[in-house]
């Protein structure tokens, strides 16, 4: 049995409504007909050039990425172009594509939140809640029990896909932590909200220089988390495991896969 696009876009409507993503987001269908068959769908974190092959060669119907391929404005979706190429083969490959960004981020199985359960997190709470109080951005919650930054570090890295960049840490490797703040993918925007300052450490992705550097010798004045650093791609990843299970038990007869492809943009690192 296949569905129509229409029935597929209800579906997500449901599980990731679009009420709940942030006002510059561009999450939503970005191309494809409501009325396009759909036999089967292929998860994953970015639009990009061997996803799109992934998508074609297995006959996908409907790429659903995190990332919104517009997210920035454009002028042009010449096939010379990235973006133009990834579109022009999708719609010459019938197959629709369609972004659940910010507003899989929110909800309680989004990104963070999936995060947190991975980590075994207990008494997790939104991290930056929203008015309804019940989603938001990021999380905060408690181990099971107490252990030190290092093998936290460690732990993480065994959840995460392998990237060449792994996991950075600030802080001491002994530290006893316990209370821990995330943030799937970019998370530096956070570093100063109460729920980070609190934790003993703070996990996210893309943490730039200045923000990371001025976080830690805040800490060392005034106390603070230690900082994990971690692949932005690696870090959504682990949702669409979970996503691609909720959409099946509303969609129970289509073929549903995650691409295992990694789009993390780093290739090898050399280390000094």
């Amino acid at each position: 049995m296949s569905y129509s696009l229409a029935d597929v876009s209800v579906a997500v409507e449901k599980l990731w409504p679009i009420s709940g993503a942030e006002g510059w987001d561009a999450s939503g269908l970005i191309a494809g007909h409501p009325d396009d068959e759909i036999s089967r769908i292929l998860l994953a974190v970015d639009a990009v050039d061997v996803v799109v092959k992934e998508a074609l060669a297995t006959s996908t119907d409907l790429l659903l990425v995190h990332h919104p391929l517009l997210l920035r404005g454009v002028t042009s979706i010449a096939a010379d172009r990235y973006k133009g190429s990834v579109l022009t083969a999708l719609i010459r490959g019938r197959c629709a594509l369609l972004a659940a960004h910010t507003n899989a981020d929110v909800v309680d199985e989004g990104t963070s939140g999936i995060f947190a359960q991975l980590l075994g997190l207990q008494q997790v709470e939104v991290l930056v809640p929203n008015a309804d109080g019940s989603t938001g951005i990021g999380r905060v919650g408690m181990l099971a029990e107490p252990t030190t930054l290092g093998h936290l570090a460690h732990r993480i890295g065994q959840v995460l896909p392998a990237t060449a960049t792994g996991v950075r840490v600030a802080g001491d490797y002994d530290r006893i932590v316990e209370r821990i703040a995330l943030c799937g993918g970019a998370g530096d925007s956070l570093l100063g909200e109460a729920g980070v300052r609190s934790a003993d450490v703070y996990i996210t992705s893309d943490l730039r220089h200045h923000p990371a550097s001025e976080s830690i010798e805040q800490s060392r004045v005034a106390g603070g988390p230690a900082l994990i650093d971690v692949s932005h791609w690696a870090s959504e990843w682990l949702w669409l495991d979970r996503a691609a299970e909720q959409l099946g038990k509303l969609l129970p007869d289509l073929d549903i896969a995650v691409s295992d492809l990694r789009t993390d943009p780093w290739d090898f690192v050399v280390t000094q």
